[in-house]
């Protein structure tokens, strides 16, 4: 069962959001700007509150971006309500939280609670990125391209029915509040690394490189802007692949956590001018490359190939395929995605490719 709400959360009427036991699976994003409270206020004023399933980390703690819970922690409850910050990319790990949580409802069969989701804007935007899972895949993840172009509630309504789902799914529009309506909750950061709504368009591609050896600056105030490795020499001129409309600034940082705490690291700040739509997957393995090429050190890592899922375009950065069969491959494949996600928008505007 599949519905999709256009009135607020607060004004639903279903018994088991009114009587039922109620869980809430949320992170910072479900503060309501407008009423300023957070979403789980709505339960605990009715009396109906019965858990809430959150990072167990204050906010904004680095490396600690995940949702711990069980199947019984579920059991008993009559609804569970959602409400997260998705940011456009398949490999975001509240969202491959949401995913599991589907999984182990659907496993629950009879037994399971009704979920809702509070959506939210996209603040990635309806821009597509690249290719959906072809070869080995990480777990709870949908067979989605690596930047979606969805909703969460979009991405949910895919996944119930990819996995042929019986419990009720229930979307509340991202357009049933004022706040979410304006992207208001966005001013909040919805991970340690994604710090900011720019974040989102280097995201996509950018991360990649937490499986690899160059680090992408987590433990920094610009996380994925910015890349590098003690190894990397930018003294050359050599020039760095960039698009046009992207700028590679030589720089260096000192990441506070991960692999080079406290290390120097020497690298490059990816400058976006404004307005240019960028490709962020594309240029993120035209810099595998280039540091494949010229850096005997440079390391794909576990769970890399999992997370790229696409021998195409691990053969492009290992040099086996050119650059304009690695572009017309990930044309092809967005085209197709294009069209298998047209089948689950629940709004007017639709997801597209950068040409």
């Amino acid at each position: 069962m599949f519905s999709f709400r256009t009135t607020s959360l607060e004004e639903q009427l279903d018994k088991a959001l009114l009587e039922g036991r109620v869980g809430c699976f949320c992170t910072q994003n479900c503060w309501d700007t407008e009423k300023g409270r957070y979403m789980y206020d709505i339960f605990h004023e009715r009396g109906n509150l019965q858990v809430i399933f959150s990072p167990r980390d204050t906010e904004l703690t680095p490396l600690t971006n995940h949702i711990e819970f069980s199947r019984e922690d579920l059991t008993g409850l009559n609804a569970v309500v959602v409400e997260l910050q998705d940011v456009g990319s398949r490999y975001f790990n509240y969202t491959k939280d949401l995913f599991h949580l589907m999984d182990i409802l659907k496993d629950m069969k009879e037994e399971a609670p009704s979920l809702y989701i509070v959506d939210h804007i996209n603040p990635a935007g309806r821009v597509v990125e690249g290719t959906m899972p072809s070869t080995l895949h990480e777990a709870n993840v949908p067979k989605v391209a690596h930047r979606h172009g969805l909703t969460l509630g979009e991405l949910a309504n895919l996944y119930h029915n990819e996995i042929g789902a019986k419990f009720a799914l229930h979307v509340i529009s991202a357009l049933a509040s004022e706040a979410n309506k304006h992207l208001m909750p966005w001013t909040i950061a919805p991970a340690s690394d994604i710090p900011g709504l720019f974040t989102c368009d280097l995201y996509s591609g950018g991360g990649l490189w937490n499986n690899t050896n160059i680090s992408p600056a987590i433990g920094t105030a610009r996380p994925y802007e910015y890349i590098g490795a003690p190894f990397v020499k930018t003294a050359s001129h050599e020039p760095v692949p960039a698009a046009e409309g992207v700028l590679m600034r030589p720089c260096s940082f000192t990441p506070s956590c991960g692999r080079y705490e406290g290390k120097k690291c020497f690298g490059y700040q990816i400058m976006l001018e404004p307005g240019v739509e960028y490709h962020s997957l594309i240029h993120t393995l035209q810099l595998m490359r280039y540091f494949k090429e010229r850096y005997s050190e440079f390391r794909l890592e576990d769970g890399f190939e999992a997370k790229l899922s696409d021998p195409v375009l691990l053969g492009y950065i290992n040099g086996e395929v050119s650059y304009e069969d690695m572009r017309e491959h990930v044309k092809v494949e967005e085209q197709k995605w294009i069209r298998k996600a047209k089948k689950f928008t629940l709004y007017e505007d639709m997801p597209y490719r950068i040409k």
